[in-house]
């Protein structure tokens, strides 16, 4: 009898490690910052990403009858023209992300927030260049760390912790003969993108990598510092949106000044690259006179 029961318990549960030890991997290669931890990923990104699409889908659609979508403003050209930069250089993060059907859509809302869904759906309000006054630097960390969180495929992430959390008690379930629900993995990927906030260290890996990417694109990420300076002051009484999902302490911003040292020479790189390519376009047009 004791024998039975041993080995009802022991082969749920060694199926479901032997399956997340399986399912370990990184999304991304590490880049200047690193951002290479390994991730446990239950559920297929073509899973999450048709989930994202529909809700992106949905919040496009309210915007549009609300008549705030796309403002026709510099905020519209100065986010697209951010978004545009910030893309060319995901590759160094993940090759197939250059192939994602980026989209990019700004809201006319007083809104203080910004987010990038799976697959690269982004999505910036007005407020939060409005209220914070965002210099284009600043702008691009604000995008640059939404991306990162994308790239990094943190809502798949979070969603494959609560599927093992839920295989583990349905594990025990089997073991005291209960029965066990199922699980809509669109409204978990609903759930986890549109609603609920990413922990601590995912949060780290979106600012250090997104100031590995603004740096790589030419912004200053001296920005992504400022950034959330900014955000602390605002916060007060009545606390930006973004600072709902996004915690902001004096560590994080600690943390980011820590990381400056690896990714300054990246932005130094290309602005010098930038000066080259003025220089010798100026020397041909010299010639050519």
């Amino acid at each position: 009898m004791f024998q039975q029961l041993r080995l009802r318990w022991i082969s749920p549960v060694f199926f479901l490690l032997a399956l997340m030890l399986s399912a370990c991997q990184s999304t991304t290669s590490g880049g200047a910052t690193g951002s290479d931890r390994s991730q446990l990923l239950l559920i297929s990104s073509a899973e999450v990403n048709a989930g994202a699409e529909k809700a992106y889908k949905g919040e496009v659609a309210k915007a549009r009858a609300a008549n705030a979508l796309n403002t026709p403003t510099n905020y519209t050209r100065r986010v697209n023209a951010i978004s545009k930069r910030l893309i060319a250089h995901v590759k160094t993060f993940r090759a197939d992300a250059v192939n994602w059907k980026w989209e990019v859509n700004v809201f006319n809302s007083k809104t203080v927030n910004a987010y990038c869904m799976p697959g690269g759906k982004i999505v910036v309000y007005t407020g939060i260049i409005s209220e914070l006054n965002l210099t284009d630097d600043e702008l691009a960390a604000v995008i640059g760390h939404e991306m990162a969180h994308a790239l990094r495929e943190h809502s798949r992430e979070q969603i494959s912790q609560e599927i093992a959390k839920q295989q583990t008690l349905k594990a025990g379930s089997q073991l005291l003969g209960l029965g066990s629900g199922t699980t809509d993995m669109v409204q978990l990927a609903s759930k986890y993108v549109m609603t609920l906030p990413f922990s601590r260290t995912m949060e780290h890996e979106a600012d250090v990598m997104g100031m590995e990417l603004m740096a790589r694109a030419g912004y200053d990420p001296q920005g992504a510092v400022n950034i959330w300076k900014k955000m602390s002051a605002l916060g007060g009484e009545k606390p930006a949106e973004l600072l709902s999902t996004h915690p902001s302490d004096s560590n994080r911003i600690d943390r980011l000044q820590a990381e400056l040292p690896k990714v300054m020479p990246l932005y130094e790189a290309a602005q010098s690259g930038k000066g080259k390519s003025k220089g010798g376009a100026k020397k041909k047009k010299k010639s050519k006179a």
